[in-house]
Order: structure tokens, then C-alpha cells, then sequence
């Protein structure tokens, strides 16, 4: 996979956009495709094995129940037994919040907990794991002509990713034994507004090289990326994060390379679909053929629902599953 200067290879994702928005799918994945899916990025839940979790504001149960050793049964669920746990409906519009009835007006830090004591975290948003990932590679190269070529788009805005003026401190990095005081005062020296005002703008190195960060976007309303040439069967192994142009040596270090990010916009050079994770979304959307949409719908490991013409993913776009008053 190599990075490309010729952005006008994803001119045709623009031409298939809302403008302005319409709150519908089509703000961020092009309209003309014959079917549409939405893939679940996946949930984890857990439980104390014989106990209780303490209650989240609880702090003293809290530190009581961390300075035991206890077990923890950790699972990963589909966004159907979700719905089952909490009673809420499953459907290809439903929003997060809703399917776990969390109150909008609840401001506190929590996990959604059901009756019988699992916490649950929330899908992750904008990033679909590597895992699944490969295994929706693996179906998107059986429907292209050409599973080596094609665009491959990585939202510019990761953490220093780019290389951009600056002043420095923008990417932080404390050793894992270092002094919580000497840790807080050099994050806050690497933002330091009053001294900044002071000092002149420098570049700041990235992941990415120079000459990639100074170099044409890939421009779609509201977002920036930076574009490669690659195919989707690069991302068939379930190791693709550490082969990927855009790796962070550091991340890289720590042996956590299956954290890195996905790309936001993947298509083959004949155009046959195209995979957006919109980095405000908890659903990873594909837009092909309905033979593709099924074969995601079928396949093992991935939770994939299909998506209606002019679906409304936004809050309010779950209709079925009516928030807490």
C-alpha cells in the first residue's frame, strides 16, 4: 500500500453525497449502490464472577472490590442479545442509547448494567476492530474485480498523524513508572497557551512523512483524509494493522499494534462498493450489490444488519426504541 497524491480518484464519492446533510446514510457513504448494510462494531460486556458490581458512585466499594482478586467473565454480544438483555428492540435504525435505555439527562460516568449484573462498554466509534475487519475484507475481495487496487482513505485528524505547525507537545509521552507529579506538570507545559502566545510556530513532525503530510486531501464535506493505493485483500489478515503505511512506531513498540486505526474509506478500482467508517458512527457502512449485503448478513463473526434507501442513523433516527422521560 503506497500513499497517492491523485485525490481525484475519490472525486466520484463526492458526486454521490448529500449536500447539505440530510441526516441520512448518504451524508457519508454515496447514493446509486444497489444495496446498503450496516456492520455493528462489537460490544463486550462483564461480570464479577459470585458478586455484585458495586454501584458506579460507590467509590469505597469501588476501591474495596479493586484491592481483591477476583474473576471477571468478559463476552462478546451481538446488538440483538443487547436488545434481549434490556428489553428494547432490535432493528437496522437502533441507536446505542436507546437499545441500553441509557437517560440522555444522566450526566454521571457509567457502564449500561441489565438485570442480571453485566456492564456493558459501548461499540467504539469511527473504528472497526481489526479482527472483524479482516473477516469483512475477506468477503468484500469475493465481490470486485479488483481486490488489489483501489483507494484506501485514512481520516487526517488521529492524533499525529499528520505533521502540522505547531508548537510543539503534541504528542506526549510518559514512562510508564514516572512520577504522577513530574507526569501532570509535563502535560500541562505541552499546553501551555500563555507561553505558545509568545513563541513562533514550528513543524511539528507526524506519523506520516513530510512530504504525505504537506501533500492533497482527499476533500468530502466535513472531513479530510489522506489517501493510499492499495486493495482490500492488504486487509484480509488479520494482522493488516502492522503492514499499514500509517502504523505508529510507538504503538508499534508497545506491542498494541491491533489498536490502530482502520481506514475510513475503502473501494476497488472497479467501484463494485464502498466501506465508510464515519468516525461519529458505531456502524461501519457498506454500499454494493445485494448478493455482497447478504453474504455479510451470513457471515460468522460479524454483526451486520441491512440498511433501508435514505436510512436516518442519528438519534433520532430510532423511532422504535423511545428515550427515557
Amino acid at each position: 500500500m503506497e500513499w497517492t497524491a491523485d485525490v481525484d480518484a475519490g472525486d466520484w464519492i463526492a458526486t454521490g453525497l448529500d449536500r447539505p446533510w440530510r441526516n441520512t446514510v448518504h451524508d457519508v457513504i454515496p447514493r446509486g449502490l444497489p444495496a446498503y448494510a450496516r456492520v455493528l462494531h462489537p460490544v463486550t460486556r462483564e461480570r464479577p464472577v459470585d458478586r455484585e458490581w458495586p454501584a458506579d458512585g460507590d467509590r469505597a466499594a469501588w476501591e474495596a472490590l479493586l484491592s481483591e482478586a477476583f474473576e471477571v467473565d468478559v463476552e462478546q454480544v451481538t446488538w440483538d442479545q443487547v436488545a434481549a438483555a434490556f428489553g428494547t428492540v432490535m432493528h437496522p435504525l437502533a441507536q446505542w442509547t436507546r437499545l441500553v435505555r441509557a437517560d440522555p439527562r444522566e450526566s454521571r460516568f457509567g457502564q449500561p448494567r441489565d438485570v442480571e449484573g453485566w456492564r456493558y462498554d459501548s461499540p467504539r466509534e469511527g473504528q472497526l476492530d481489526a479482527a472483524s475487519w479482516s473477516l469483512l475484507a475477506r468477503v468484500l475481495a469475493d465481490h470486485t474485480a479488483s481486490p488489489h487496487d483501489g483507494g484506501v482513505a485514512v481520516w487526517e485528524g488521529w492524533g499525529g498523524l499528520v505533521g502540522a505547525m505547531g508548537y510543539g507537545g503534541s504528542r506526549l509521552f510518559v514512562e510508564k513508572d514516572a512520577d504522577p507529579l513530574h507526569a501532570a506538570f509535563l502535560a500541562h507545559a505541552a499546553r501551555d497557551k500563555f507561553n505558545d502566545a509568545f513563541r513562533q510556530p514550528t513543524w511539528q513532525p507526524g506519523i506520516l512523512s513530510d512530504t504525505i503530510s504537506r501533500g492533497p486531501r482527499l476533500e468530502l464535506p466535513g472531513r479530510s483524509f489522506v489517501l493510499f493505493r492499495g486493495g482490500i485483500a492488504e486487509l484480509t489478515d488479520p494482522d493488516w494493522p502492522t503492514r499499514m503505511p500509517w502504523r505508529d512506531p510507538a504503538r508499534a513498540a508497545s506491542g498494541s499494534d491491533a489498536e490502530s486505526e482502520c481506514p475510513a474509506i475503502v473501494w476497488p478500482t472497479d467501484r463494485a462498493w464502498i466501506v465508510v467508517s464515519e468516525i461519529d458512527f458505531d456502524s461501519t457502512l457498506v454500499a454494493g450489490s445485494a448478493e455482497l449485503v447478504t453474504a455479510l448478513i451470513r457471515t460468522p463473526g460479524l454483526d451486520v444488519v441491512r440498511l433501508p434507501a435514505d436510512a436516518d442513523l442519528t438519534m433520532d433516527g430510532d423511532e422504535v426504541n423511545r428515550p427515557l422521560r
